[in-house]
């Protein structure tokens, strides 16, 4: 990996706009760091490079028709979601049959990924923090790119630590193959410290903007809405509450429903980016970079005899039956074409698709799948929803189930209510809740709010508690102790599931890390 993270320091960037929309990036891989840095222009460029690489794009980018974007494999590990593909896509059954730890080399090519890609998003963020500081630029500027730098510094090291656990913590770039590029892993705790401190600069310094309407950067409530996810995962609730509410304040809405039907807000995020909204997306487009194959996840294999853009399609990441339980029956997202679909007709020729299995309809994309074949729809990873719920969680577990958190909460049931139920309505009768059923409340919201967009398995590791989704009575659910619990698939829980293991081929490069327990 040495050469690799020396090569990417010497791929700058210029900045240039297309539509209003995208950081075109143009790499000058020919330009030694004796020149690089010297201009505003350059700095731009290092921190542009940022915005599609590393952690992001583990998350958001649908690289392959057989298996879904890496942060997708980890919901495997509860069974509720399973890929078609999995008798090739080996890394999906160990997950969901929770053997991992005895599949080690099968699945070193997945970590490799994780690892390689998150630690080049980092080293190229610490040459930036390095050398911006000195560039002659307006100061505004600086701040600006030093703040985006800090942020995807964090965002990398916070999909790391919660994927490995100690993990080195370099922070200052890898420039020459003389570098100590082998570290010893850095205790977790240390590492989330790292995090909070260049996130809490991040919000200091970023514009107080939306994302859409900051030219999709990096904003001060981008930066404030994943400090709130990092302090939430630490279980550090009052710290988690005081930056939720700093998105939840900052003028960004929940998308209302203007039916509930193809109107409705869930069907208005499947097919429109921008919505106020969205804290923070990655974008697409059909002419310089699309979402490749996300638009066949939402159906199975029996598809491709349906439309003729794409030539595979799998139910990458499919919802059990079970899981689908976690909606009770008047849930407008469990209702047909929300976030999920059981028939589709091919409007151009006729032909159905149906199957009783869920395909995906929040990742249908009619235009990519009827004429284009490319997707563009932006991939969100923040939404004010979640904003809402953080803020009810931390508030009620950091102090009593108040007025405001039930408010939150409520929002957010109400516009998944089908029988006109009204926000007060809901904030009145969450009110009368104990400190640990609101809670509940709000973990059992986060499942049907969030279940597509690979934030459950967090959520476990985070509470310790694994949520058991009833079979036969829609809408019930159970909260038992992860460690001995057992996933729909029937495997055990160990303390070993909760974390990967790191690469074998990592570990023979650098001899000074140790595997997680109970891996070979």
């Amino acid at each position: 990996m040495k050469n690799k993270l020396v090569m990417l320091l010497l791929a700058g960037v210029t900045l240039t706009t297309s539509c209003n929309k995208f950081l075109e990036e143009d790499p000058k891989s020919n330009l030694s760091l004796e020149y690089y840095y010297q201009n505003a222009g350059q700095a731009e460029g290092t921190i542009n490079s940022l915005y599609r690489r590393g952690a992001q794009q583990r998350i958001s980018f649908a690289s392959s028709a057989y298996i879904g974007p890496t942060a997708s494999v980890s919901t495997m590990l509860t069974g509720y979601f399973t890929n078609s593909y999995e008798g090739q896509e080996r890394i999906c059954l160990f997950s969901r049959e929770l053997t991992r730890q005895n599949n080690t080399n099968l699945i070193s090519g997945t970590m490799n990924t994780i690892w390689d890609d998150s630690y080049k998003a980092i080293n190229i963020a610490n040459a930036g923090l390095k050398y911006i500081p000195n560039i002659n630029m307006a100061d505004a500027a600086k701040n600006r790119l030093i703040g985006e730098a800090k942020f995807f510094r964090a965002f990398n090291y916070f999909y790391l630590v919660k994927t490995f656990g100690a993990i080195p913590l370099p922070t200052t770039p890898n420039e020459t193959l003389k570098d100590d590029l082998y570290l010893e892993r850095t205790p977790a705790a240390k590492v989330y410290e790292l995090i909070e401190a260049d996130l809490k600069e991040a919000v200091e310094v970023l514009p107080a903007a939306k994302f859409a309407q900051n030219g999709h950067r990096i904003t001060k409530y981008v930066a404030a809405m994943t400090l709130a996810n990092v302090y939430l995962q630490q279980g550090k609730f009052a710290d988690a509450a005081t930056a939720a509410k700093i998105v939840v304040n900052s003028g960004h809405s929940m998308t209302v429903n203007t039916d509930l039907g193809m109107s409705s807000a869930y069907n208005r995020l499947r097919t429109t980016d921008d919505l106020d909204e969205v804290i923070y997306a990655q974008e697409y487009d059909a002419n310089i970079s699309s979402g490749s194959w996300w638009p066949t996840y939402a159906f199975n294999s029996s598809a491709v005899s349906v439309f003729d853009k794409y030539s595979i399609f799998e139910r990458v990441f499919g919802p059990t039956k079970q899981f689908l339980n976690v909606y009770d029956t008047k849930d407008l997202r469990i209702q047909p074409n929300q976030f999920f679909h059981w028939k589709y007709t091919n409007p151009i020729n006729g032909k159905v698709w149906e199957s009783t299995d869920a395909g995906i309809w929040y990742y249908f994309d009619e235009q990519a799948l009827l004429t284009t074949g490319k997707a563009t729809k932006d991939w969100n990873f923040y939404r004010y929803p979640e904003a809402l719920l953080i803020a009810a969680e931390a508030i009620a577990k950091s102090g009593s189930v108040t007025a405001e958190a039930a408010g939150y909460l409520a929002q957010v049931k109400a516009r998944a209510n089908t029988e006109g139920k009204t926000v007060a309505q809901f904030t009145s009768d969450l009110q009368g809740l104990s400190v640990d059923l609101f809670v509940k409340e709000c973990w059992i919201e986060r499942l049907r709010e969030f279940p597509l967009e690979f934030k459950m398995w967090d959520d476990i590791v985070r509470t310790k508690m694994f949520p058991v989704i009833s079979t036969t009575d829609a809408g019930k659910i159970d909260f038992v102790p992860l460690i001995g619990a057992k996933n729909a698939s029937g495997a055990v829980f160990k303390e070993s599931d909760l974390l990967w293991p790191i690469s074998p081929d990592e570990i023979q490069r650098n001899n000074k890390l140790t595997q997680n327990e109970g891996y070979k």
